[in-house]
């Protein structure tokens, strides 16, 4: 896991952290990226920058947030609060960032793999429910 922790979440610590990822993966490996919609993700700076790096895909979230992949995001968030962040007393933020770091080596070090269970006809029944609902909204 490559990780980084930035104050603010703009088109310019995007930057800083696809730098990041272009130094600390394999030249010769596509590096696929799963974003939300926001606009920092879609900044000139930014496309401009992959343009320059084709090996990095963009991947958006849908909107609504019901991807499957997603869920893996999110489960992950919750690992990390439960095991760590609401167990812990932080005296300031770079105690916080120290913490979230530790976690993320120790997850690094011993890592276990997130395991799929739903199968694709589930999964596509479940798009199709959620692409029929939305037709209904309009």
């Amino acid at each position: 896991m490559i990780r980084e922790c930035l104050p603010k979440h703009r088109n310019d610590e995007f930057l800083t952290f696809l730098r990041l990822l272009d130094r600390q993966t394999d030249k010769d490996l596509a590096v696929h990226l799963i974003v939300d919609n926001f606009a920092t993700h879609k900044h000139p700076n930014v496309k401009a920058w992959l343009d320059k790096h084709p090996r990095f895909q963009m991947h958006f979230t849908p909107t609504p947030m019901s991807a499957s992949w997603v869920n893996f995001v999110e489960r992950f968030f919750r690992d990390i609060t439960e095991e760590r962040i609401r167990r812990g007393v932080f005296r300031s933020v770079d105690e916080l960032k120290r913490a979230i770091m530790q976690y993320l080596e120790n997850c690094n070090a011993q890592p276990k793999p997130y395991q799929w269970t739903a199968t694709p006809d589930a999964i596509l029944t479940k798009v199709a429910k959620a692409k029929e609902t939305l037709r209904t909204l309009h």
